[in-house]
């Protein structure tokens, strides 16, 4: 088991292989810019159908290319197809933070996402995290089965929920983009006591 300064134990290693971070270097690569953009676009558009009005998407290449060049973007790839991602970050109060978390649909159920979310909890853990945060977004008044999944699987893998805020305290911008009102639904987990308790 890897021992940092923290003297705790850490999230094991993800497969070899299976997921990478993305070096500055690789936002100058538009083919692959653009494959992880329609990637996290795509899956967006099929999970959180009903959230969002029409024509609306996740991101854009753009913001994909600053992520990569500030990295923040670590991809999954099976014989070396784009099959997953997500976005890492370090907030101000020093806790990781991930996001944009996808897995292809025809890869899934086969330990994808959680390899990348191992992988963003060890990066963190490794930067000095203790703490590992993320958000869900989810309709106010009504159940969407696949949030609710996630709910149900964020639980499962260690992460309790530590408030409840809504999208225009926290992203303004895409409130003209909803379709149905949203709450955020942010969860927490305390890295040092390392991954998969539940599991043990």
């Amino acid at each position: 088991m890897i021992r940092t300064r923290h003297s705790m134990s850490v999230p094991p290693s993800t497969p070899p292989g299976l997921v990478s971070l993305l070096s500055p270097a690789d936002a100058d690569d538009p083919d692959l810019v653009a494959e992880i953009t329609d990637l996290v676009n795509r899956v967006y558009a099929g999970d959180e159908v009903g959230l969002w009005v029409d024509g609306a998407t996740r991101t854009t290449q753009a913001e994909i290319a600053s992520w990569i060049r500030s990295e923040q973007i670590a991809i999954a790839r099976v014989d070396r197809q784009l099959v997953g991602t997500i976005r890492i970050q370090q907030l101000e109060t020093g806790d990781g933070d991930f996001g944009l978390l996808t897995a292809a649909p025809g890869h899934r159920g086969v330990g994808i996402g959680r390899a990348l979310v191992e992988f963003a909890e060890r990066r963190s853990w490794e930067r000095g995290a203790s703490r590992m945060q993320l958000e869900l977004l989810v309709p106010r008044t009504w159940m969407h089965p696949f949030k609710e999944f996630l709910r149900a699987w964020y639980t499962r893998i260690g992460y309790r929920i530590v408030r409840v805020t809504t999208l225009d305290e926290t992203y303004p911008a895409l409130m003209p983009q909803l379709a149905t009102a949203c709450d955020l639904v942010v969860f927490r987990k305390d890295l040092r006591a390392g991954l998969d308790a539940a599991d043990r």
